[in-house]
């Protein structure tokens, strides 16, 4: 987009940002929180608040270490867009040409009460995982799949283990709908994670350091937090009574902040599982280098990644409609009416109908800590929330936020 296209912003209605900020902490809402936003590749605003560990009283701040979770996804997609680049691939083969336990595949038959009423499916596409619509499912997610894989703990946690151990196991189950049929928040892009590291024949994390965090100056973001940051490691709260992972559940904890995980002992100290899904924990200025290569075309200063050609194909809707057009079930980080998906991200179609302001083609995804980005470059313009809070359900900060970015553009 050029310049003309992009507004300034009213300096005293940014500051309401800094008060909404400061609400949610003392509110007990959210333990810490920060914000940076970029426009025309200058820095418009940062701002922390709170803390970033109740236990200890230290301070949320810039360099604060947290977990993105399923802000990893769009980073895993444009390692699959990288290599489809080099012509290592294409995004119509079945996933089964590079993981052979996806070959014989069901699908649940509809209505089904358990999980062996199946019929035959074929593997789902390595297009149908990027977007959603491959058939898998997250143990959150209500139905039959979703069950079943609660019940083997079918996650991607960081202390779980080889991911190639815990994709044949996903592949073992059948699938929730035959592919491309529905849409539903899953795990495809885990799976997408280890097709990386098949066609690439290096592990996730490694090609992650090599070709996207060395290149992008991303030197403090990783499936591990990195040696010497692990003080500036971010706790994780929940205000539910059970697991703070579990969306099907409505009761609270009493304590709003209630500890869920911190730098003791913390899975993320060492990680063992490579989760292309959700596994990723780092800064804000680290993820607002990757927002920005995408808000530039691929690119940022010397170093490029992507084609804009292929940055424009990612941030396009890849649905027939839009998400809730497709009848899901599952839950999202993002509203379902007026938003489309495009390759590891959502797509604004429609601000009314998403009932948020913003702009047509916005892309953007958040984590189910409650942390949140997006890309809009009809503004030129770069956003990226970081606050450790499960499940991202809990509040409706992300639409407040957009409400209070757009209505500081003058």
């Amino acid at each position: 987009m050029t310049g003309s296209h992009r507004h300034g912003f009213d300096r005293a209605r940014l500051d309401r940002l800094k008060g909404w900020m400061e609400r949610y902490v003392d509110e007990r809402k959210y333990a810490g929180s920060s914000l940076l936003i970029r426009q025309g590749g200058q820095e418009v605003m940062f701002h922390a608040a709170g803390m970033r560990a109740l236990e200890t009283g230290l301070p949320f701040e810039r360099d604060t270490v947290a977990r993105i979770y399923s802000m990893t996804k769009p980073v895993t997609s444009v390692a699959l867009m990288m290599l489809v680049e080099r012509g290592l691939l294409h995004l119509d083969a079945p996933v089964s040409a590079f993981i052979p336990a996806f070959e014989e595949m069901t699908a649940l038959v509809p209505g089904a009460a358990r999980i062996d009423e199946v019929e035959a499916a074929p593997s789902p596409t390595l297009h149908q995982l990027l977007t959603h619509t491959s058939g898998l499912s997250y143990p959150f997610n209500p139905g039959v799949l979703a069950q079943a894989m609660d019940a083997q703990d079918l996650i991607f946690r960081a202390n779980q283990g080889a991911l190639a151990d815990m994709v044949d196991k996903v592949a073992a189950l059948p699938l929730a709908f035959q592919p491309g049929k529905a849409w539903e928040y899953s795990v495809g892009i885990d799976v997408i994670g280890r097709v990386v590291e098949v066609v690439s024949g290096k592990t996730l994390d490694r090609f992650f350091a090599d070709e996207i965090f060395a290149p992008l100056g991303m030197v403090e973001t990783g499936f591990s937090v990195s040696k010497g940051t692990e003080a500036r490691f971010a706790s994780l709260y929940t205000p539910l009574a059970g697991s703070a992972m579990d969306l099907n559940s409505a009761e609270t904890g009493g304590d709003s902040l209630r500890f869920v995980d911190g730098v003791e002992g913390s899975p993320f100290l060492a990680a063992d599982m490579f989760s292309g899904g959700g596994g990723l924990v780092g800064t804000i200025d680290d993820y607002m280098a990757f927002a920005e290569m995408l808000r530039c075309g691929g690119a940022l200063g010397e170093a490029r990644l992507l084609s804009p050609a292929t940055v424009d194909f990612m941030m396009s809707n890849h649905l027939p409609g839009d998400i809730a057009s497709m009848g899901p079930q599952s839950f999202a980080e993002q509203p379902m009416e007026g938003m489309g998906f495009g390759i590891g991200g959502a797509v604004v179609l429609d601000p009314a109908r998403a009932r948020t302001p913003g702009s047509v083609g916005d892309f953007s995804w958040g984590g189910m800590a409650s942390t949140f980005f997006w890309v809009d470059r009809a503004q030129e313009m770069s956003v990226v929330f970081f606050t450790q809070l499960s499940p991202s359900s809990s509040y409706p900060s992300r639409a407040e936020l957009k409400a209070l970015v757009h209505g500081a553009l003058v």
